[in-house]
């Protein structure tokens, strides 16, 4: 079982109001804020955006992807309208995914301003 994931960013103030609107959409808060880093979650801090001011953006190519579980379609639509309002890009649009069946894996993939992959998932039948 995963505790937390940490996404490194240039500019923490910055990324903060991304990751505000975005995972907002799916129901997480802000929970914990630090010097050099912050913490979102529903009950703790499950993903922490660090910052990282010299870092190079993440290559459009990169294989490092971070799920997001959302408790329905319309969360995932919101969490994908509030990544690209907020300064993402589309990394893949709204909708099922026929790897688990047409019925039941809905997902949205955006890229924060950085680089990082993210994806919002719900179960449709589960």
């Amino acid at each position: 079982m995963i505790d937390h994931v940490s996404l490194p960013v240039r500019a923490l103030a910055a990324s903060a109001l991304f990751y505000d609107g975005v995972l907002g959409a799916i129901g997480y808060a802000r929970l914990v804020e630090r010097e050099r880093t912050i913490g979102y979650g529903k009950r703790y801090a499950e993903l922490w955006i660090n910052a990282r001011p010299d870092m190079t953006p993440a290559a459009t190519d990169s294989g490092a992807h971070v799920c997001l579980r959302a408790r329905s379609a319309g969360e995932v639509d919101a969490f994908h309208a509030a990544a690209l309002r907020l300064g993402g890009s589309d990394d893949g649009p709204p909708g099922p995914r026929d790897h688990d069946g047409p019925e039941v894996y809905y997902a949205a993939f955006v890229r924060d301003p950085d680089g990082n992959r993210i994806e919002a998932v719900t179960f449709l039948s589960v």
